[in-house]
């Protein structure tokens, strides 16, 4: 089914079956009172933060299905497309924040919103706030809302702007919590990412396949790249590049202290077509080049 597309804050009241808004390029929307999206998928041509609770209606992000529970946020870029799956026994609660990309044209909010990878992993896990995050998040919205709707002057854009830019480093700092609480399935992960290049890097085509690509690892652990990047960062402080070098330099040392092969051998099983490239990337990661490596077996 094509999508509809929802260019304006306008349009966007009158499909969900609101009044006009107070303001052109902003408006927080009480979810009690709209017209949820159904079936027909919906792209919205701006930003889109919700807070949906009391309900458990499904919406599809992406090509993922999202359930909703008590308290639950996230945050969906522009062009991205939406779908629901009303439940007509809903006590539907919550608010959801439009900003379109016109109102931070030209602010520090510009430059920087890019940086906020949770408008991209939000399509695998949404923000669960405490009772106290929610609070602190609540009185943004308020903020928000009140400059808005009384105070339009030449002070309201930069004010708003504000208000949104505390909005999304406190949901950042939220999200960093929620990585580091959820050790186990997190850990998970990297058990899973680590059975993965270990089996990658024993396949006999290297050559032909390359290092593996972050996009590759993270279609195999069914998770987005920008998420996969954010949680191995936040658990072990490196890129994911970092950790599949790690791996081949591993490997590599391996060979290196426990067999004969020569380091071109080495390369090339390791699946690097020149031997240049292989000892740089050695001698980057262990000050060593491959050869001081294996002397210092001797």
């Amino acid at each position: 089914m094509k999508p509809l597309i929802i260019k304006t804050i306008s349009e966007a009241h009158l499909f969900l079956g609101l009044r006009p808004p107070e303001h052109p390029m902003i408006s927080v929307i009480d979810l009690s009172t709209a017209k949820l999206p159904g079936p027909q998928p919906v792209l919205f041509d701006f930003y889109n933060i919700l807070l949906k609770k009391g309900c458990q209606n499904k919406l599809y992000y992406g090509q993922q299905t999202f359930d909703f529970n008590e308290g639950l946020m996230m945050f969906v870029a522009p062009n991205q497309i939406l779908r629901g799956q009303p439940n007509p026994e809903d006590q539907v609660a919550g608010w959801s924040l439009l900003i379109h990309a016109d109102l931070i044209w030209g602010s520090s909010l510009a430059s920087t919103i890019g940086k906020y990878e949770f408008f991209d992993y939000s399509v695998n896990e949404a923000l669960f706030l405490s009772e106290k995050e929610e609070n602190i998040i609540e009185r943004i919205i308020d903020n928000i809302k009140t400059e808005y709707q009384f105070n339009i002057d030449k002070f309201s854009k930069q004010i708003i702007i504000t208000q949104i830019e505390s909005l999304l480093s406190y949901s950042e700092r939220f999200y960093n919590r929620q990585f580091l609480t959820r050790d186990k399935s997190n850990h998970l992960v990297l058990e899973k990412l680590e059975f993965l290049l270990n089996d990658y890097f024993k396949q006999d085509d290297l050559v032909s396949r390359g290092l593996p690509s972050v996009q590759f690892i993270a279609e195999n652990l069914n998770i987005s790249p920008s998420y996969l990047r954010s949680l191995i960062k936040n658990l072990t402080g490196q890129s994911t590049q970092q950790m599949i070098h790690g791996k081949l330099i591993e490997k590599a040392k391996a060979k290196l202290s426990t067999t004969e092969l020569s380091v071109g051998e080495i390369a090339y099983e390791l699946g690097f077509e020149h031997l240049q490239s292989f000892s740089k990337l050695f001698k980057a990661k262990t000050k060593l080049s491959p050869m001081e490596f294996r002397q210092s077996f001797n």
